[in-house]
């Protein structure tokens, strides 16, 4: 059994002497773990970090064994962004939150392309937050959970939809929301399906409503059925953030 891809690293654990397993989040095979030789030699170790993208070939004599990686570095996004605290948690927590919540050896294409986007444009401090959250609620919706934000669950209408039931995941409009609104997460003015936002920067108080929204069906819809919490390095992004 052998194949070959590109993917970006999410994790990198040392194993004897010399060794690493890492998981790569590839297009096509979804997160895959291998087995690098030498993966904590001077050479391999800037190329194994969270975030880079590697070219990689997996082998294994059975498709079920764990195998072993051959790795080429393809760019050092983790390098680059080394001195961006802001951007590098961004990162950080991008990659925990796909290793922890995406099923092993099962490609989900959609979230990987958004991977993509979000990664290409960390540097970018006014519009990477936004494309972090909506890349949280497209991986909600790839793994079966995904917010019905078309129209009020109430009302049936499709204007002026302002918050979002915790309890089914559907979009609710102002009026329908005001006597509940203490019970509601605040919908983000970007992820409005009829929002006719031109500028670009998106404001602090969506980027909050947009953390806390995603954050709380992640944690309930699919950390909680495996007796987990959201990984810390997402935390510690959502608080430099938000402050």
């Amino acid at each position: 059994m052998d194949w070959t891809g590109e993917g970006y690293v999410l994790s990198v654990k040392k194993h004897g002497e010399t060794s690493a397993i890492i998981e790569v989040f590839t297009r096509d095979r979804g997160r895959h773990l291998g087995l690098v030789r030498g993966g904590v030699s001077r050479k391999l170790r800037p190329v194994l970090q969270a975030g880079n993208k590697i070219k990689v070939e997996w082998r294994a004599r059975l498709s079920e064994h764990l195998g072993y990686f051959t790795v080429e570095g393809v760019n050092s996004r983790a390098a680059e962004l080394m001195q961006d605290r802001l951007s590098l948690a961004g990162l950080n927590s991008a990659c925990a939150v796909a290793r922890e919540t995406l099923p092993e050896r099962e490609p989900h294409a959609d979230v990987f392309d958004a991977f993509e986007v979000l990664i290409a444009n960390l540097h970018d401090k006014d519009i990477w937050p936004a494309l972090y959250i909506q890349w949280e609620a497209g991986l909600l919706a790839s793994m079966g959970y995904g917010l019905d934000l078309s129209r009020c669950a109430a009302t049936g209408v499709t204007d002026n939809l302002t918050h979002v039931s915790p309890r089914s995941g559907r979009a609710v409009c102002a009026q329908a929301a005001e006597p509940y609104r203490d019970k509601l997460y605040s919908l983000p003015s970007f992820m409005q399906p009829l929002s006719r936002r031109n500028d670009i920067t998106v404001p602090q108080c969506d980027v909050e409503d947009g953390l806390r929204l995603t954050g709380y069906f992640l944690e309930t819809r699919i950390q909680w059925g495996v007796n987990r919490t959201l990984p810390e390095a997402r935390e510690r992004m959502v608080g430099m953030l938000v402050g």
